[in-house]
């Protein structure tokens, strides 16, 4: 072969320049790749990359926008109708190696019309894929170049592909308002609703995490010495809370043969409710049920104002202003003192 060749068949030049490493396809460059290989490798890449439902919108995309090409450049040309053009097109494509398509009920009028493509370089990397469902390019790309030469929106069904074993694959085409815009807004949607679904259970799961690392944490029971242990008062307590802190002290004042339980109320929110006053005196009376007694310690102006103006009676408990002396005091009742 020399350097510049060119040959004709069906009608349509090939051409070759070596020296320029150049294949033009009726005066256009173009270029060729093997099916399935290289072909099937890029189209394997895009859906490794993208995920099956992007890249069939990619695929479905890029096919209906290239064939909207085509069928807007034919549908200029004049004294060629939209059937002349159809079977340019299909023979065109036919001798580039995009299988053998033929166009049957085609109708002028409600701008619909029938294909049946068999062979096709899409079908064929399929198959080289193993899949069992043929890809949407070709069928979107028909309904771009019918778009065009119609000049209204043209959609497709697909009513069969030949990889499911069918002699050849059948698509209909009719007027509609789906349109890839569509297609691509409602993915990106979707893409955005399960990014905020997944966002919000990552955040549940942690909102979980972190109650549970607040219980953990919330009014530990610290043993001091033997037979006492010392129970902080931390931030607001809602009835949960309250509910919780009853339950682990209850549950774990027996394993610590406490005597005494002291109740360290420094920690308290300053925004103390009723409520909490009333929580003191629940501790203190299910504590002295299974022999605790408790001491209060690090009462505020403000918790006593509350308790002075409340129907709780927190007379019963000793009450101290720091825990050193309430430790002291305890001590002093078990017959020990620090020396």
């Amino acid at each position: 072969m020399s350097k510049n060749e060119s040959i004709t068949v069906g009608g349509l030049d090939f051409q070759w320049d070596l020296e320029k490493g150049q294949f033009m396809f009726e005066g256009q460059d173009a270029v060729l790749f093997w099916i399935s290989s290289a072909m099937r490798t890029f189209f394997d890449t895009i859906e490794e990359i993208s995920g099956d439902e992007a890249s069939n919108l990619v695929f479905e995309t890029t096919g209906f926008r290239q064939g909207l090409v085509v069928g807007e450049y034919f549908q200029k040309i004049k004294d060629v109708t939209v059937a002349e053009a159809a079977e340019l097109i299909t023979n065109t494509y036919a001798s580039a190696g995009w299988g053998k398509t033929t166009i049957v009920n085609l109708d002028f009028e409600t701008k619909s019309l029938t294909a049946h493509i068999k062979d096709s370089w899409e079908h064929k990397i399929n198959v080289a894929q193993g899949k069992k469902q043929g890809g949407n390019y070709l069928p979107a790309h028909y309904a771009g170049i019918f778009t065009g030469l119609f000049g209204t929106n043209v959609w497709y069904k697909v009513e069969q592909y030949q990889v499911e074993g069918h002699d050849h694959s059948v698509i209909h085409y009719f007027p509609s308002d789906v349109s890839v815009s569509n297609n691509i807004h409602e993915l990106a949607r979707k893409k955005e609703s399960e990014q905020i679904q997944h966002l919000e259970t990552i955040v549940a799961e942690k909102t979980r995490e972190l109650k549970e690392l607040i219980k953990q944490l919330s009014s530990p029971i610290i043993p001091v010495l033997e037979g006492i242990v010392v129970v902080p008062l931390l931030g607001k307590y809602d009835e949960e809370r309250s509910e919780e802190l009853v339950v682990k002290t209850l549950n774990n004042l027996p394993s610590h043969k406490a005597s005494y339980l002291v109740l360290d109320l420094t920690g308290l929110d300053k925004d103390i409710s009723e409520h909490t006053a009333s929580l003191i005196e629940k501790i203190g009376s299910a504590t002295a049920l299974i022999g605790t007694q408790t001491i209060l310690v690090g009462i505020s102006a403000e918790l006593s104002i509350i308790i002075s103006q409340s129907s709780i009676n927190l007379s019963k408990f000793d009450c101290f202003q720091t825990l050193q002396h309430g430790i002291h005091f305890a001590l002093g009742q078990l017959g020990r003192r620090i020396i």
